[in-house]
């Protein structure tokens, strides 16, 4: 699905994969109402999210740039793959001394208790899956936001939305038994 739309202009290519999304896993995504950008800012990086689907278990995302940026990735207790949309990253992973180019079509795999130094260029966008304990990376996620831009706004926006996401599949599965 997001291969097909890379390469696309990033607002359609993301249009595209909401309403394909939605067709593929009904209840899971958030309605539209609900969908909002919010700054991230983590590991000296900055960029944008728009979350789709969240769980303990695994969240999916849209996330980009409109600047150049990098940092740290974080070290997480889930695997994460994020598909280039548009634009380019740039990843060098511990312990090696070259990093990779990714372009649009790629697919950055960013397994469990890895970390890397990450890198986009300006107008990279992507789709990203999280899988595995997505709590885990609430706490990288928001740690610039509470002790160095104290951007308490974007925190609010940021726990609103993943509340929301909580409580849609919380609904999602208990209306499998009938409540």
């Amino acid at each position: 699905m997001t291969l097909r739309a890379s390469g696309l202009d990033h607002e359609l290519a993301f249009s595209k994969i909401i309403v394909e999304l939605r067709k593929k896993h009904p209840g899971h995504i958030l309605p539209d109402e609900d969908l909002q950008w919010v700054f991230v800012n983590a590991g000296g990086w900055m960029g944008s999210m728009c979350l789709l689907h969240a769980s303990l278990t695994e969240y999916v995302l849209l996330f980009g740039t409109a600047v150049d940026t990098g940092g740290h990735s974080g070290r997480y207790w889930a695997d994460i793959s994020d598909t280039v949309i548009s634009g380019t990253f740039r990843q060098w992973k511990e312990g090696t001394t070259r990093s990779e180019i990714y372009y649009p079509g790629d697919t950055i795999v960013h397994q469990a208790g890895e970390a890397t130094s990450v890198q986009w260029s300006a107008g990279t966008w992507m789709v990203e899956y999280g899988r595995g304990f997505i709590p885990s990376t609430l706490a990288f996620a928001l740690a610039d936001t509470l002790f160095s831009t104290q951007d308490f706004v974007t925190l609010f926006y940021t726990l609103r939305v993943y509340a929301k996401g909580l409580l849609l599949e919380a609904n999602a599965f208990f209306s499998t038994f009938g409540c």
